[in-house]
């Protein structure tokens, strides 16, 4: 069984910096890569950022130039920093892993943590 914890979120301010980070635990042999996505309610899950374990990252458009991912596979943890949040960030936010387990690769989410934006 894999599990991931989110930690992070919360109220942030306006204009403020969003920091998450997530931990896989259970069993599996290796993570391909990790991800951060985000759904505001009624709406899809869109993704936010992914980083792969050869250091690879992408991100959404609406993130790109004020986020940065960073994934220490090893430590299987990959952590989200944003920068000037605005309303339109507001969601829960999901922590989301592929991983590798034996010949078995999987996907696997989070539980997700609220991020409110409000002064």
């Amino acid at each position: 069984q894999v599990h991931l914890v989110e930690s992070g979120g919360g109220l942030v301010q306006p204009g403020g910096i969003l920091n998450l980070s997530c931990v896989a635990s259970g069993s599996f042999d290796s993570i391909n890569f990790m991800s951060w996505y985000r759904q505001v309610s009624g709406k899809q899950r869109e993704l936010v950022a992914s980083i792969t374990r050869f250091g690879s990252a992408n991100y959404a458009d609406s993130a790109r130039g004020r986020t940065a991912i960073y994934g220490d596979f090893a430590k299987k943890m990959v952590n989200l920093q944003m920068n000037s949040l605005e309303p339109e960030d507001a969601a829960v936010y999901y922590c989301n892993a592929d991983l590798w387990s034996g010949p078995n690769r999987g996907t696997y989410w989070g539980q997700g943590t609220q991020v409110t934006v409000s002064s």
